[in-house]
């Protein structure tokens, strides 16, 4: 078996190294023969650098990396006639304050790049001059040059928070990518990032570029599809079927609901590379794409700004150009969302699109970052253990003592509209933070039951009541235990499983939950 590339962003590492490779080259020779600019908008961890990498190594020549993929043909034909790669990945550019040392950070790289190049070119103090100039002793040298940029935004994204310098970075960025607009010396132009602003430079000087983010034609240019999990990954499968005592069937069918639905076109669904290599690395389903790669800039623009409980972005309604924000600061929630990795495109009506969670990982993921960020709920094993021990072992009373435990942290006075549903919406997403499989407003043939939370052997049915004051307590628990009762929530189950039901009141005058 190939090793797993994890982490390792190098195309020419990859398969030197005899690690596995998805073979991408076709979709991409297609871009190259389509066109000569372009831009993508992926979320991090999904694939983006290994492109441009990949880009290098077939523009470069190097034949004897592309042995039995798709493009190895053309490869062998470029390597009669090379062209000169100027790769830049701008999230390595260290620490600044300002756009000086913005501009800074930008020579010093080409600098590295001019030296480990054995180029001679003297040095500018500005960075869009010497950008130009190196194009054009590449192009004196060795013909029409090719230009890869990775994380072009990251100067932008990393200040969100701080509109100004967020705007200072973009105005010098401008003035830095005008430079590939209409350049005559310039083969092949690609730059990928996580975010789009119309007025980056970009999107407004460099307005040559083709937006393939969102293209059907190429849709699946990173990412995995279905058909490559199962053609890739075949090697890995018994592991974890073995571990979860699956059959063939069941295991597919659970890999899909954690890793897969991502999808850029609403057609196209795509599993999350990282995760995919982390979960057959180690044999069990985690959030590992959560834990590596949760953009900084995302959890401190959420906590500046109006987000919803997670619940509210299910099956959202957008227009198609929701990411086409002409200013940083009236970009929506929906977008940051959706381009960090969050929300994806389930499906696409006309010019309406319909944004929702892709996967069980993505989900449990964006209830983590709530109760984290919005909730004071921070992630801890033990808790998360302690929930579903207790739920298993059928010892209800705990649960309760842990989920009031964890209302003593919330900051009630940010939440001052609380009623039935708040109080079942954060229960949920402890339940999702524990990766506790579990059901919301379940439908019977005589009503809803608010949260069903599923074992093999059992479940638990649990009603929710709202009493405002602390005297309404009696009455609303008696009233959910009639429900219960008279709407047999349980009746769809009985033949099949224990039945645990249990009515919780939210006390909102002594801010807890009581049976």
């Amino acid at each position: 078996m190939q090793k797993l590339p994890i982490g390792i962003q190098s195309f020419e590492k990859i398969r030197l190294g005899n690690y596995l490779y998805v073979d991408k080259t076709k979709q991409i020779l297609q871009m190259i023969q389509n066109g000569e600019c372009y831009f993508l908008s992926r979320p991090r961890r999904f694939g983006k650098s290994l492109t441009l990498s990949t880009l290098e190594a077939m523009f470069k020549g190097k034949a004897e990396l592309f042995k039995g993929l798709y493009a190895e043909e053309w490869v062998k034909e470029q390597a009669k006639h090379p062209s000169p790669v100027i790769k830049m990945d701008m999230s390595c550019l260290g620490s600044y304050e300002n756009k000086k040392e913005l501009n800074d950070s930008i020579i010093n790289y080409l600098e590295n790049f001019i030296y480990l190049n054995d180029l001679s070119i003297s040095s500018e103090i500005d960075a869009s001059k010497m950008l130009f100039n190196l194009i054009i002793r590449l192009y004196k040298q060795f013909g029409q040059v090719v230009v890869l940029i990775d994380e072009y935004d990251k100067p932008i994204t990393d200040n969100l928070n701080n509109l100004e310098k967020a705007e200072e970075m973009r105005e010098s960025l401008s003035k830095f990518y005008i430079v590939l607009k209409g350049c005559p010396y310039l083969k092949f132009v690609m730059l990928t990032g996580v975010s789009k602003f119309s007025k980056t430079g970009v999107f407004s000087s460099l307005n040559n570029l083709s937006d393939i983010s969102m293209d059907e034609e190429y849709s699946d240019i990173v990412g995995y599809t279905q058909e490559e999990l199962e053609k890739y990954f075949i090697d890995w499968f018994e592991k974890p079927m073995k571990k979860y005592s699956l059959n063939r069937e069941e295991f597919i069918a659970k890999i899909e609901d954690y890793y897969d639905g991502f999808s850029f076109d609403g057609t196209v669904r795509l599993y999350n590379p990282f995760s995919v290599l982390n979960f057959f690395k180690q044999g069990y389903f985690d959030n590992y794409w959560y834990d590596s790669a949760m953009p900084s800039f995302l959890a401190k623009y959420l906590k500046e700004h109006k987000i919803k409980e997670p619940k509210e972005y299910i099956q959202k309604k957008v227009y198609s150009g929701f990411t086409n924000s002409h200013e940083i600061e009236s970009t929506s929630v929906e977008s940051f969302l959706y381009q960090a990795g969050y929300l994806t495109i389930s499906e696409r009506k006309g010019n309406i699109l319909i944004l929702d969670y892709p996967n069980e990982e993505v989900r449990s993921s964006m209830d983590r970052l709530f109760l984290e960020n919005f909730y004071n709920v921070k992630d801890d094993a033990e808790f998360s253990n302690d929930i579903w021990e207790s739920l298993e072992s059928e010892n209800i009373p705990q649960i309760v003592n842990i989920f009031n435990e964890a209302l003593k942290g919330v900051p009630y006075d940010d939440y001052k509209d609380r009623d039935e549903s708040w109080y079942r919406s954060l229960f949920l997403m402890l339940l999702s933070g524990a990766k506790i499989t579990y059901f919301s407003e379940v439908h019977t043939f005589r009503g809803r039951s608010d949260v069903v939370v599923t074992f093999k052997d059992k479940l638990v049915v649990i009603e929710f009541k709202f009493a405002p004051t602390s005297k309404d307590v009696d009455k609303k628990r008696q009233e959910g235990e009639e429900q219960i009762k008279s709407r047999d929530y349980a009746s769809a189950y009985k033949t099949t499983k224990k039945i645990i039901t249990t009515v919780f009141v939210a006390d909102d005058e002594k801010r807890q939950i009581v049976m």
